[in-house]
């Protein structure tokens, strides 16, 4: 099928593309003798999100509501139920770190705004406005905290491997990825639209479904990775980080610039499945209990169970 091999490639290049301006960005950034700090809360902050970032503009410009704002939705479900569920197969995930209940009670108080913004039917630019500022806020503080531990304790942060050193490779590699991310999201974007078409499946339901695993599958691998190494307890971090970032920033920057339409099928199902994800993991951090094998299973399989629910009901 046409479509389905659109997507795949498009999620391919959307992934190396990414990867490729975050290495060179990077790459830039040390010549410059910018702090790693700086350079990992913002230059790879925003590489790693560009996948989800070029596909909701692309999908809000081409007036698919449903797939913009399902790509982020289904990437936050995902990041809780499986990108941290299943490393916790693997290994408990550690609930206890620093910071950890803050972060928690903002996604979930950032979680009911994101839905009070959509019960009207459209995120509006003074929407996207409002998402933009509690996303400042957010970056302030945790910019402040690790500076603050850092004097306490100076650290330095993991550079990237395969970072060109360079400088003409770095401008290459940053070329080469900002070029590619917006033909790879064109193709995703068309692809899943072609798909929604031909099975009569709602484009909130792809987008919630086939775009965010696709655009997910790069923090999987990392998680899956960390948890192999026995670095299990920053999952939880990453997955409330990456959730806060895809709400606030991701659709703050597409509705501020597109008005993006939130299609009355997305209250059916999958925001209160997002909802859900987080209230879940609330015990365990209010309680520090880690997130064993069991929990862990449990949490995969339900994910496999949304994916089903989203698409199940809408399939001929």
């Amino acid at each position: 099928m046409l479509s389905a091999l659109q997507l795949l490639i498009g999620l391919v290049v959307l992934t190396i593309g990414a990867d490729i301006l975050v290495r060179g960005s990077v790459g830039i950034a040390q010549h410059l003798r910018i702090p790693h700090l700086i350079v990992g809360l913002t230059i790879v902050a925003f590489g790693t999100s560009a996948p989800e970032l070029v596909i909701s503009l692309k999908a809000a410009t081409e007036g698919s509501g449903g797939i913009a704002i399902g790509n982020v939705v289904g990437s936050n479900i995902a990041n809780i139920l499986i990108v941290l569920g299943l490393p916790s197969v693997i290994t408990a995930t550690l609930c206890d770190a620093k910071g950890t209940g803050r972060n928690l009670l903002f996604l979930l108080a950032i979680t009911l705004i994101f839905l009070a913004l959509c019960w009207d039917g459209e995120l509006s630019r003074s929407d996207g406005v409002i998402l933009l500022v509690l996303f400042v806020i957010f970056f302030g503080g945790q910019f402040a905290s690790i500076v603050s531990a850092r004097r306490e304790t100076p650290t330095e942060i993991e550079e990237i491997d395969g970072v060109p050193t360079s400088v003409a490779v770095a401008c290459l590699f940053t070329l080469i990825g900002l070029i590619a991310l917006p033909f790879a999201a064109d193709a995703v974007v068309e692809g899943a639209i072609g798909i929604a078409t031909i099975f009569g499946i709602s484009e909130t339901a792809i987008g919630v479904t086939v775009v965010a695993l696709g655009t997910s599958l790069p923090e999987l691998a990392a998680a899956v990775m960390a948890a192999m190494r026995g670095h299990s307890a920053v999952a939880i971090g990453n997955a409330i980080g990456s959730n806060i970032f895809n709400l606030l920033a991701i659709m703050g920057i597409t509705a501020t610039l597109i008005p993006v339409d939130v299609p009355p099928d997305f209250f059916d199902f999958e925001l209160w499945a997002m909802v859900a994800a987080v209230f879940f993991i609330v015990p365990f951090v209010a309680m520090c209990w880690p997130i064993g094998r069991a929990t862990g299973a449990l949490m995969t399989l339900a994910y496999l169970a949304v994916m089903y629910a989203a698409l199940g009901g809408n399939v001929i």
